[in-house]
């Protein structure tokens, strides 16, 4: 299905490439925590990347979010620890899950339940 935009001036745009989504789970961490991974296969690279994905990675502990690995139009690849944001080397999109899990283990190895 098409997608139409149209200004006041009368302008259309129309799109018809979408991105296609690549996977959209939650994953159960601990009684109080879960990962939410989702990313999508895109037609151009979101602005500040250089790969075809768009990505949002997150681990959620009572209902705050701690780690956040994105790809937001503009800043590019990066990871939020807690308050602190750090830039991510984006390799594959295996890659990129595998170091989000890592991360996340890591987590749970110093909290546990907590």
């Amino acid at each position: 299905m098409l997608e139409f935009w149209t200004t006041q001036q009368d302008v259309v745009i129309v799109s018809n490439v979408k991105a296609v989504e690549l996977f959209n789970h939650r994953v159960i961490v601990a009684e109080n925590a879960f990962a939410e991974i989702v990313a999508w296969k895109v037609a151009q690279p979101v602005p500040g990347s250089r790969h075809g994905y768009k990505y949002r990675l997150a681990l959620v502990v009572d209902g705050r979010c701690i780690l956040r690995y994105d790809n937001e139009a503009g800043k590019g690849d990066h990871k939020h620890v807690g308050e602190r944001e750090q830039p991510y080397i984006f390799l594959t999109i295996e890659q990129l899950v595998a170091d989000f899990f890592q991360d996340v283990m890591r987590w749970h190895n110093e909290n546990g339940n907590a």
